[in-house]
């Protein structure tokens, strides 16, 4: 086998390949003697098909079939000689097909870069520290109760809190616009749902008012005509009602899985996913800390065909977040790649790092860790033992486990080596700060 690899731009190889005739030959001869002795032809016993006529019926798929595979053989078989790792499928270009005459094509094809790991004892990174007090825990049940409210209505002025029920229409310099009126339509008090001012303006209408309120639409909404426009909404209220909260009582509790404890056992399960949630935030605040550090200190060509993979997996996941894939749907049209450009790419680099830092520091994915981060996702199943055991015997779902977890130990080994401050802070502001991300 002749192999020539040449370099055509940044990752781009072009790999010229051929293969000796009488190869190809020899194993078209031998899988035409192959299906001799299987295909059934009508006037001959099985077994029994001259060569000639397996040849003349089949020899032309079979011949495909072989340079086909030849052709994937050799290919691999030459990366592995020129010691070249492809990223992505190779586009092939035949150049000698011809039979008798020796098989020659062209693969291009993109290759892993190398990757200069930075100095990691200069990165700066923040650990901050939390803890979820008792005032959390007050707090976060308060909202689960208001969400298990019910609304009474009620005969006074509307508040802050209170759900309203209204008739709306919304005039931009004297004219109606679209999509600015409704009727009957409930709204809380303070959910910040509408545009800001219009719910403030609600606040101390009683029943039977109406009113005119004026308003500016931001300069970010999304109708392109409203963007920061000046207009009025003649609102008539139709009701008021306020928030009855659940007491906690055991009905309450057995709509968050608590059967029995009352309220002690209730509060304790609360602080344990609070607890939950508040270690995740922390950790995932200084993941964030690390992967961008890594981003701004390493520069790398990042291959084309790994970000275009990149590109359909981050499609696929939010067509799955908007119900999954329909029929005589144009998908690439409606999320077309630029809507992922930017994110593929940090995506790729940060795993061609990432990838560079295990192998630098021969990490392995330790099996505690591994075992650990199963049993607290299985902890908030009913059955834990039964998602323990999936996880063990799904191959591929243990696969995504392992990876988080050597993801895990990137960050630690990082943070072993980085410039590392303490800051205190509390479980509000973690949480809000993640969800801003």
């Amino acid at each position: 086998m002749q192999v020539s690899l040449e370099t055509t731009s940044g990752l781009e190889r072009r790999l010229t390949v051929g293969v000796p005739a009488e190869q190809v030959e020899n194993e078209v001869e031998n899988r035409l003697k192959q299906a001799a002795r299987n295909v059934s032809i009508k006037g001959f016993r099985k077994g029994k098909v001259p060569l000639s006529v397996v040849k003349q019926r089949f020899g032309a798929g079979i011949r495909q079939e072989v340079v086909g595979d030849v052709i994937s053989r050799s290919f691999y078989a030459a990366v592995q000689k020129e010691n070249v790792k492809p990223a992505g499928q190779p586009s092939i270009q035949p150049k000698q097909l011809a039979v008798g005459k020796d098989l020659e094509y062209i693969a291009t094809f993109e290759v892993y870069p190398s990757v200069a790991l930075s100095d990691l004892t200069v990165y700066e990174i923040t650990k901050y520290k939390a803890e979820v007090t008792e005032a959390d825990v007050d707090n976060m049940i308060e909202v689960l109760r208001k969400h298990q409210a019910t609304w009474s209505e009620v005969d006074r002025a509307a508040a802050e809190g209170d759900q309203v029920n209204i008739n709306f229409v919304g005039t931009k310099e004297g004219v109606e616009f679209a999509g600015g009126k409704a009727d009957n339509h409930s709204l809380v008090l303070g959910s910040k749902s509408m545009i800001p001012g219009f719910e403030e303006g609600i606040v101390g209408m009683k029943s039977g008012e109406q009113k005119v309120i004026a308003v500016t639409f931001p300069e970010d909404y999304q109708a392109e005509e409203l963007k920061g426009a000046a207009v009025e909404f003649a609102i008539t209220l139709n009701s008021v009602s306020e928030a009855q909260l659940p007491e906690l009582k055991k009905e309450f509790f057995q709509k968050f899985g608590v059967e029995k404890g009352g309220e002690k056992q209730f509060r304790k399960e609360v602080k344990a996913n609070m607890d939950r949630e508040l270690a995740n935030a922390l950790k995932a605040k200084v993941k964030v800390q690390v992967m961008d550090a890594l981003i701004v200190s390493h520069t790398t060509d990042v291959p084309k065909a790994l970000v275009a993979n990149e590109i359909q997996v981050l499609r696929n996941q939010m067509m799955q977040r908007f119900g999954g894939q329909q029929q005589n749907f144009d998908v690439k049209s409606l999320l077309p790649d630029t809507m992922f450009q930017d994110e593929a790419s940090r995506r790729v680099t940060l795993g061609l790092i990432v990838g560079e830092i295990v192998k630098s520091a021969k990490l392995k994915p330790d099996a505690k860790r591994v075992r650990t981060m199963i049993e607290e996702i299985a902890s908030t199943y009913q059955e834990p033992k039964e998602v323990i055991e999936y996880y063990n015997s799904n191959q591929e779902l243990l696969a995504g486990i392992e990876s988080a977890v050597l993801e895990d130990q990137v960050v630690d080994h990082i943070i072993s080596q980085a410039k590392v401050s303490e800051v205190e802070t509390n479980y509000d502001e973690i949480i809000k700060s993640n969800a801003q991300r």
